[in-house]
């Protein structure tokens, strides 16, 4: 009876053994990362990054009985009581991170950097330097920063964000909430999401946790290597970060380095997405493209012979799985060069040769219908389904605004984000175009007139272009 005992004994304990120690082996192959190794070896190459900006309030009462027509009887007041004392400039201050590439140089947010009057990088060995800013992407919302620290300085090895696969782990390190030097872990969630940014998104989505401050901060694999770089979150969400791609950072930081700035390449076309039903009226057997759904004029893409209808399917010889690839790729083609795009077009696949100019980013046309103007200060997309349900507004059509810059005209007139414009100067304003050629023959100096949907209501601006 002993002997029964002590068999079944060292049966469970053999279980036991062989239940626990084949992760140990799978671990020990190196599936799982050395996070210890990692941490020491990558926190030198990032930085923290703190900034100041002046901002100058503006008045948040309005005088009740002031006219441009009549003087105020209440005038003294409010100016002693409000103008003295809530109008006063303040120093706003922000954090970030950011990681060091070469050379002194930073590869940051431009969220984090923009309108700064100063700037400063922490170390890990705590030293502060005064920084430049060398060269922005605010399109991609990237920034290169410059120190002078008179010596190398430990440097991040950048990665190709193109072979990484969902579910391969990653380490990010930041300065989340102030906190110095954070590292998390976790894996990628998913590539290629778009999540209402902008005209080029492509995010790695990530479970490491991301918080404010990360911002700018790298994502690492397992190799060491900056695979992508932490830029948003989802507010009130867990597990769920994004970071742009470390190629897309990569195919700009020549061009910041040289110019400061990035220029890239137009076709000149409104495009939207292929849905079921649309592929199904065209007669395709899937949703793959790109649908041209205007074309701007006296662009490369009017000069080349695309019309409204067409399917972009190819693009220069790279397939387009869905609307945004084409803006992506558009964007990274040289100015100058002469590409083949295939696209469907009553049912036919055709072929036609485009030659490829350069994109006005102060006030040009985008392939996904956004167009920033800086005389103007605001950004303004073409109405879709997902600009609808970021903004949550019932309407599907229509231009609609996305972003201001501060202190610009459209701001004092008080428009705001969200906005849809209606009409500007009498003018019905329905598609991207419609804005474009109203803003374009507008003369400069005098009034111009928006009426904007907001929420349930209406309401009239007006203001004066530069």
């Amino acid at each position: 009876m002993k002997k029964m005992t002590v068999c079944v004994i060292t049966a469970l304990q053999c279980l036991i053994w062989v239940t626990f120690a084949l992760p140990v082996t799978t671990w020990a192959n190196g599936a799982a990362p050395d996070f210890v190794t990692l941490s020491k070896r990558l926190k030198p190459t990032v930085v923290n990054i703190s900034t100041a900006k002046t901002v100058k309030p503006r008045r948040q009462f309005q005088r009740p009985f002031g006219t441009p027509f009549s003087s105020d009887p209440f005038e003294d007041f409010f100016d002693n009581f409000l103008g003295d004392k809530h109008s006063r400039a303040y120093k706003q201050r922000s954090l970030g991170s950011g990681f060091i590439i070469e050379g002194g140089y930073i590869l940051t947010n431009n969220h984090v950097v923009a309108g700064a009057d100063e700037i400063k990088v922490k170390l890990a060995d705590n030293r502060e330097f005064k920084a430049k800013i060398k060269g922005v992407d605010a399109r991609l919302d990237l920034a290169l920063l410059k120190i002078n620290a008179n010596e190398d300085l430990p440097t991040a090895k950048l990665g190709n964000s193109d072979t990484i696969q969902v579910g391969e782990w990653v380490m990010a390190i930041g300065n989340p909430f102030g906190l110095a030097e954070t590292v998390t872990a976790g894996i990628v969630s998913a590539k290629g999401r778009v999540i209402g940014s902008g005209p080029y998104d492509d995010y790695i989505q990530t479970d490491a946790s991301i918080n404010p401050g990360n911002s700018g901060g790298p994502l690492f694999n397992i190799q060491g290597e900056v695979i992508g770089i932490n830029t948003a979150i989802v507010a009130g969400g867990q597990g769920i970060g994004f970071a742009i791609p470390v190629n897309m950072a990569k195919s700009i930081i020549p061009q910041l380095l040289e110019k400061g700035k990035v220029t890239r390449g137009r076709l000149g076309v409104m495009i939207q997405s292929v849905t079921v039903d649309l592929a199904k009226s065209f007669g395709l057997n899937n949703e793959n493209g790109a649908l041209v759904s205007g074309i701007i004029p006296e662009s490369p893409a009017e000069k080349g012979g695309l019309k409204a209808g067409d399917i972009i399917v190819e693009f220069d010889g790279k397939k387009i799985q869905e609307m945004n690839d084409l803006s992506r790729f558009v964007a990274a083609t040289s100015v100058g060069k002469k590409v083949t795009i295939k696209i469907m077009r009553i049912g036919k696949e055709e072929s036609v040769h485009v030659v490829i100019d350069r994109l006005n980013e102060s006030g040009g046309n985008d392939e996904p219908g956004e167009s920033v103007h800086d005389n103007w200060g605001l950004t303004v997309m073409e109405l879709n389904k997902e600009m609808a349900d970021r903004f949550r507004i019932k309407e599907a059509t229509g231009v609609i605004v996305t972003e201001l810059k501060p202190d610009g005209v459209a701001q004092e007139a008080g428009i705001a984000e969200g906005d849809i414009i209606k009409e500007i100067d009498g003018r019905k304003i329905i598609t991207l175009k419609d804005y474009e050629e109203a803003i374009t023959t507008h003369t400069k100096g005098k009034v111009i007139r928006l009426l904007l949907k907001r929420g349930d209501s209406s309401l009239y601006v007006a203001a004066t272009l530069d």
